[in-house]
């Protein structure tokens, strides 16, 4: 099914090029058809770029989904023009109202800040406020991530001295979780960030999971229990060519402590093609994702916050009592025991 974008959007020409079927505004609306309700906080500095990437992933799921774009109205971004905010983004109040099936909270390049050093670190945390009430499951992304974890289940975030940076593999910790159904033993993750989240915090707090680990990024998905929030703390979204702009980019500034993307180029030569390694994954994790809140939401929206109050979203199917055999180089970092997350 196509998915359902404001009239007019510049990434509506992207995707038409690659075969993605999309819908306008009249358009859909003449289908009789409940769709998904989805409205993205795009927190980057490169809009249209971040817009086109998130709308070629949820365009892969079969079902309809109605778009909206949220900004904040306390930082002024200076990569998107004003016109394209006025015509197609909103602030908190223009959707205060509103129910949606799914929230979606972005990156932002200030993870050397602390959280509340963010200009717009207030209303941030009013909106995630409103998620609470008015969105069914939400999903974070990067930095977006660690904020969400930070503000609702105290995961303090750490600091790195070198970026991290590349295409890194993560290790499936729970084949039976919904998220992941489908995802291989081993995948790979794009990473971009300069730091992580403290894993201890996680452990602690039975209300966490995380689906997937691996030794050198850490944690690369996690999620609520019931699904509520998942937090991906890399970049799946990313286009094949996104890390090797980065890199010219940062190059081009004059940075001196610009690490080289690791497992990215073939044979570490930038000259040649990079590899588009993660694209089948994160393709799956938001049909996923999407999947299950379809699965689970209300068909009345106004139903969320009765849901959300007395605990009833998703199931505890992602629980997986028995961890199974142990892996042949003996890496599983954590297993579930249906109480909490445990050193194996």
């Amino acid at each position: 099914m196509p998915i359902k974008i404001p009239s007019g959007l510049p990434a509506r020409a992207i995707l038409d090029s690659e075969r993605i079927f999309a819908l306008e505004k009249p358009d859909a609306e003449r289908q009789q058809i409940r769709p998904l309700r989805l409205v993205i906080l795009n927190l980057m500095p490169k809009k249209i770029e971040t817009e086109t990437q998130l709308l070629r992933l949820v365009s892969k799921s079969p079902l309809q989904v109605d778009v909206d774009f949220m900004k904040t109205s306390t930082h002024e971004p200076t990569h998107v023009s004003a016109d394209h905010l006025v015509k197609f983004y909103e602030n908190l109040d223009a959707f205060q109202d509103n129910y949606y099936d799914g929230l979606v909270v972005t990156g932002a390049p200030v993870e050397q800040l602390e959280f509340e050093q963010v200009d717009y670190w207030p209303e941030l945390t009013r909106i995630l406020d409103w998620a609470q009430t008015h969105v069914f499951s939400t999903m974070y992304l990067c930095w977006g991530a660690m904020a969400g974890l930070y503000y609702h289940y105290g995961v303090r975030k750490v600091d790195y001295d070198e970026k991290l940076f590349g295409v890194f593999p993560q290790f499936l910790q729970d084949e039976y979780c919904f998220l992941t159904n489908g995802f291989d033993e081993v995948l790979l993750q794009p990473h971009s960030r300069l730091a992580g989240v403290n894993e201890d915090d996680i452990k602690a707090n039975a209300d966490l999971q995380v689906l997937t680990q691996g030794a050198e990024a850490g944690p690369g998905l996690i999620a609520t229990r019931d699904f509520s929030e998942v937090f991906i703390m890399g970049h799946w979204e990313y286009g094949k060519y996104t890390l090797r702009d980065e890199f010219e980019r940062d190059k081009a500034k004059g940075l001196t402590n610009v690490p080289f993307p690791k497992n990215y180029f073939p044979h570490d030569d930038p000259g040649i093609e990079p590899l588009f390694s993660w694209r089948a994954h994160a393709n799956l994790i938001w049909r996923n994702w999407l999947n299950w809140v379809y699965q689970t939401t209300p068909y009345d929206l106004e139903d969320v916050p009765v849901l959300r109050e007395h605990k009833r979203l998703g199931t505890d199917r992602a629980i997986r009592h028995d961890p199974g055999p142990p892996r042949k180089d003996g890496f599983v970092p954590f297993i579930h025991d249906g109480y909490g997350l445990h050193e194996k």
